[in-house]
């Protein structure tokens, strides 16, 4: 069942907020670069309309830039039209107002003098003691120039950076830009953005291996057969598409998103729900990854995407990628991890699903049904729902032994606490502002995945075209035999009802 917008009673414009877990936060400047463009409009300032004028967040002021001529009243403007089309709570107009008052703009045109000046105004207002974040919703090519305009604006003491993917094109290109940006901040300060990992759902993952001993001790080899993190989008490229035909799916979302997944399903219990040993933990699943071998990769492209504006009419980029890896350590090793996403697919989900090894079956008769609908399996849906499922045989009822597939399944939506879940984006901005590396990525393991990507990236298998609204190209089922793909499901998710 779809969530409709709630109508929140924000405090008035001087209160002050409530501290999270005890914390006092400092107040923030957040100099919102790319603020016209098409994340800050359905993502960004929605979050930061709903932070501001929260118990969550500390006192806020937003300094938009970006390449746009206009006023600070136009942006605010912009701002409301943003919040009211994707914002996922209703404003009314006072606090709607109250969060307008915070809003100011500056044209990259005014140089770094403009935004120094904004800058420093915008300090003024929120008192002494206020520390600032600079968010990067630009495209990659334009990360190194932003680095550089901060530098040159003198904004980067009391200075934390929120950086959005990809984050380089490949091993060289990664390091470099690494060594760039750690020349104006220091690595503490940087925040790799990925918006999966800022999930519930995804964090989910963490608690449901290391809070329960009924499934932590069958986390490996012995118990698990294989594991899928399949994420396929009925979208196309939208007005992407220069961007899209340069990078293409592999770049765009396997890097960046699900090798950061799995991190979290692969990864060794940490010493500390802490920052600096989570991302430890999530490097050493990076550094034991083989490389990614290209006879282990299917890369498609949806019929017609040749023809769009933007994209080369012999494109060899993929807007479809399947491929398998292998974590070369104790605990996996023998253990795939099938990885999916693709553009103009049939469904758009979100799941990673944990296989099971098949039970022996020498006690029931042949046509009892055991092992005829594939192994169990426990599914984490990584939708707002924050759903999980664990399917397995159970008798069917009557006479004889007759089994069939049965599951369990939960979803935050039924728990009396599903209000309290943060958007993704809200959750990673707040976690910046108090400093909160865990659900970032690191400049480690970013160029450890690089180095395992080259391989592919030196030697890619073609193409192959797939029809607009399937699974991808037919090769996929060769990839996974004797398995096969966990979507479409064998059955629905039950939803809440009302």
């Amino acid at each position: 069942m779809a969530d409709h917008p709630q109508t929140i009673a924000y405090p008035a414009p001087d209160a002050h907020p409530r501290p999270r877990d005890g914390e006092s936060l400092a107040p923030h400047v957040i100099v919102l670069f790319g603020a016209t463009g098409d994340l800050a409009k359905r993502k960004l300032l929605p979050g930061l309309a709903y932070l501001a004028q929260s118990s969550l967040a500390p006192d806020i002021r937003v300094v938009g830039t970006a390449m746009d001529d206009m006023s600070t009243d136009e942006f605010r403007a912009l701002a409301r039209r943003s919040v009211e089309s994707f914002g996922t709570h209703k404003v009314d107009d006072v606090a709607w107002q109250a969060f307008a008052d915070r809003l100011t703009y500056v044209p990259q045109g005014a140089g770094p003098e403009g935004l120094t000046a904004a800058v420093k105004e915008t300090e003024t207002l929120l008192g002494p003691g206020c520390r600032r974040l600079h968010y990067l919703s630009v495209p990659p090519r334009a990360a190194e120039a932003v680095i550089g305009m901060l530098r040159d604006a003198a904004l980067t003491e009391n200075a934390r950076v929120v950086m959005e993917k990809p984050f380089g094109h490949d091993l060289t290109s990664a390091v470099r830009l690494n060594d760039f940006v750690h020349s104006v901040f220091d690595e503490s300060q940087i925040f790799r953005i990925d918006h999966f990992l800022g999930k519930e759902a995804a964090q989910n993952i963490l608690a449901f291996r290391f809070a329960n001993g009924l499934f932590e001790p069958i986390w490996n080899r012995n118990f698990i057969d294989h594991i899928q993190i399949d994420i396929p989008e009925t979208l196309g490229l939208d007005q992407r598409a220069n961007f899209y035909e340069a990078t293409g799916a592999y770049k765009d979302m396997v890097v960046t998103h699900l090798m950061q997944v799995m991190a979290f399903v692969a990864m060794e219990p940490p010493t500390a729900l802490e920052p600096r040993a989570i991302s430890e933990e999530k490097n050493k699943v990076f550094r034991s990854m083989l490389p990614i071998n290209p006879r282990k990769v299917v890369r498609g492209q949806y019929s017609g995407y040749r023809e769009q504006p933007g994209c080369s009419r012999d494109s060899d980029t993929e807007t479809f990628i399947a491929l398998r890896i292998d974590i070369d350590n104790w605990r996996w090793a023998g253990v795939p991890f099938y990885l999916r996403t693709g553009k103009n697919m049939a469904d758009g989900l979100r799941i990673i699903s944990i296989a099971f090894k098949e039970a022996p079956r020498t006690m029931f008769p042949a046509n009892s049904g055991v092992g005829g609908e594939g192994p169990d399996h426990l599914t984490f849906d990584l939708a707002e729902d924050s759903r999980v499922s664990l399917s397995f045989y159970g008798k069917r009822p009557g006479p004889g032994m007759r089994l069939e597939k049965l599951s369990m399944q939960f979803s935050t939506q039924e728990t009396d606490r599903a209000g309290d879940v943060l958007e993704a984006y809200e959750r990673l901005i707040l976690d910046a502002m108090r400093g909160d590396h865990t659900l970032f990525t690191t400049a480690d393991g970013i160029e450890s995945l690089w180095e395992r990507s080259m391989p592919l990236l030196e030697d890619p298998p073609p193409v192959k075209l797939y029809p607009l609204g399937s699974w991808g190209p037919n090769a996929i089922h060769q990839l996974i035999a004797p398995n096969a793909w966990r979507l479409p499901f064998e059955r629905a998710w039950r939803m809440k009802k009302s």
